[in-house]
């Protein structure tokens, strides 16, 4: 169904002229679900747009090689000649939109390829019964979610009836569930239907048991296709069950919560009851695993996650909080308080109330309803902080004290460059040269200073906004979807940041559906459900029981509340 032939591409302003992609050679059968992983940057997006001609027709560049498919070479035949074979899922959903409500857009791909009205309205339905998209029929697309783009996107393509389904990250904003149903909607038309679908995903935790085969792609070169479990074995993109199984040198490699579970009943038995803290972090006074969770609140009291208790150390307030977004309360009468040092991760399924609670911190959105108050510097030199209006603070003020990364990174950027991003990010914060940069440098690894920032990948494009927001160190951090098309180990290296963030006394809001990063770097969690609070407390007991939002190793160990496998190493070396 898809054939590469000793494929090569240089885009015309590569760095050195660097091939994004080097020798590629590999057939993918008509009916199979292939996986394709890889290191942020590594040629991922590259490969999946030569499937369906993108590359080179619409990016431009040198492609030589072969790319067959169902038998149409894409040198002769642009990607419009492939739409009735081809359909392709982008990273950004509102790049691909061209209407202006769901069930248009739904309809929209069938109706340039001819189908009959008949059975456009019988696909259409089915679409968004299969995706859960029922209730948003007629809602306008710029006023979703970003979870809820993304499934519509998918549902956009998929009711075009493709015979071949290429998808470039298509659960990085869904919520666990969410995710979950899409894949094994996808599940079903590969084994139900015979669909060949290929796709790249860095939340491998989710996907990596629904696949046949693997592509693993470093560097512009790609792997033989292999089975999953043997890739697993060698790529430096993997997630916590392949990286517990490493740790305690299992064989083989366990793929799934089911297969894991298996090997861990020993495990299970000699770990103690509850986590040690790490050997780098002092004893929580709470269940919590960070430290963090023990600092003395007023009175001397300890803060164990909860609702801040109000005082000196309150970063960001927001009490009886409602937003209303077009037609919509995105949020209702929303109390939360967080503190200095602390990392606060918001989670629920898509359209919760997430971002825009966010957005009214950060001042974007006036409530409807309630107040919203952030930590500023006063006025004068000498006097004491005060609590700030957001919405009612000059930017030039507040952008000291509060920092946001949306969703999309590029609302952030605006040079010509990276290094332009840097320098510019640097001048404005008043920051010594090279400080951005050298963030950058330690999040993304080696993003070329010379390339626009349109040309990154999606997680380069996010290292470089993290970047710019980060280096100024703001009191308030404000991150919404910030592992969004990082691997592994970009994901830890920004962990890594938050941390040293918050030891030094900011605090770290972040909204996420990344249930690894929660149980990494939160100390505290928030669950919104309908735009209200229906679960706040610390990560451990909040992650740890729940169906939805347990990480891999909860999962694995369940009933002892560890969450990761840092947890499940500091436990063994304790119980020696």
């Amino acid at each position: 169904m898809i054939r590469f032939d000793d494929v090569s591409f240089v885009h015309d302003d590569a760095v050195g002229g660097r091939p994004a992609l080097s020798s590629v050679t590999f057939t993918i059968d008509e009916g199979e679900l292939v996986l394709v992983v890889g290191p942020t940057g590594s040629g991922k997006s590259t490969l999946l747009r030569c499937i369906n001609g993108l590359v080179p027709h619409f990016s431009g560049g040198t492609l030589s090689g072969t790319v067959l498919v169902d038998g149409r070479d894409t040198r002769t035949h642009r990607p419009r000649d492939l739409a009735d074979v081809v359909g392709f899922v982008v990273q950004d959903p509102l790049a691909s939109f061209v209407t202006d409500t769901v069930e248009d857009e739904l309809a929209y791909g069938m109706e340039t390829l001819g189908v009959e009205p008949g059975a456009m309205r019988r696909r259409v339905e089915e679409t968004l019964d299969l995706l859960g998209l029922a209730d948003l029929r007629d809602r306008t697309l710029t006023e979703l979610s970003g979870g809820q783009q993304q499934r519509v996107a998918i549902g956009a393509v998929l009711a075009a009836g493709p015979r071949v389904l290429v998808l470039d990250e298509p659960t990085s904003a869904l919520d666990p569930v969410a995710a979950e149903d899409v894949l094994a909607a996808l599940h079903r038309l590969v084994h139900d239907v015979g669909i060949t679908v290929v796709l790249a995903e860095h939340r491998l935790e989710r996907v990596i048991h629904h696949a046949d085969r693997v592509l693993v792609v470093e560097q512009g070169r790609v792997a033989p296709l292999t089975d999953p479990a043997d890739a697993m074995t060698r790529s430096l993109v993997h997630p916590p069950v392949i990286e517990l199984g490493r740790a305690l040198g299992w064989s083989p490699l366990p793929l799934s919560i089911r297969d894991a579970r298996r090997w861990a009943r020993g495990l299970r038995s000699s770990l103690p009851p509850v986590p040690v803290p790490h050997p780098a972090q002092p004893p929580a006074a709470g269940p919590g695993r960070s430290g963090r969770l023990g600092r003395p609140g007023p009175g001397g009291a300890a803060y164990r996650g909860g609702p801040a208790l109000p005082g000196a150390d309150v970063v960001a307030a927001v009490h009886g909080l409602a937003v209303r977004r077009g037609v919509s309360h995105a949020l209702r009468g929303v109390d939360l308080e967080a503190r200095r040092g602390s990392v606060v991760a918001v989670m629920g399924r898509n359209g919760a109330g997430k971002s825009t609670l966010l957005a009214s911190l950060v001042g974007q959105l006036r409530p409807s309803a309630g107040s919203v108050r952030v930590l500023g510097a006063a006025a004068a030199a000498t006097g004491p902080d005060v609590m700030l209006d957001p919405a009612a603070t000059a930017p030039a003020r507040l952008v000291a004290c509060v920092g946001l990364v949306p969703q999309d990174p590029g609302l952030l950027l605006y040079c010509d460059t990276v290094i332009g991003e840097c320098e510019s990010a640097d001048a404005d914060f008043g920051m010594p040269s090279g400080t951005t940069r050298a963030l950058l440098r330690r999040i993304g690894g080696d993003v070329a200073d010379a390339i626009h920032p349109r040309d990154l990948s999606e997680g380069e494009r996010l290292c470089l906004a993290l970047s710019v927001v980060l280096a100024s160190r703001p009191t308030l951090v404000l991150l919404d979807e910030p592992t969004r098309g990082l691997d592994y180990p970009a994901k830890t290296r920004l962990v890594g940041v938050l941390r040293e963030l918050a030891d030094s006394g900011h605090t770290v809001v972040l909204a996420t559906h990344d249930v690894e990063l929660a149980a990494d770097v939160a100390d505290r969690v928030v669950v919104l459900a309908e735009g209200q609070v229906v679960a706040d407390g610390p990560v451990r007991e909040v992650l740890a029981g729940s169906p939805a939002f347990a990480p891999q190793v909860a999962k694995i160990l369940h009933p002892l509340p560890y969450l990761t496998v840092e947890d499940v190493v500091a436990g063994l070396g304790a119980a020696s």
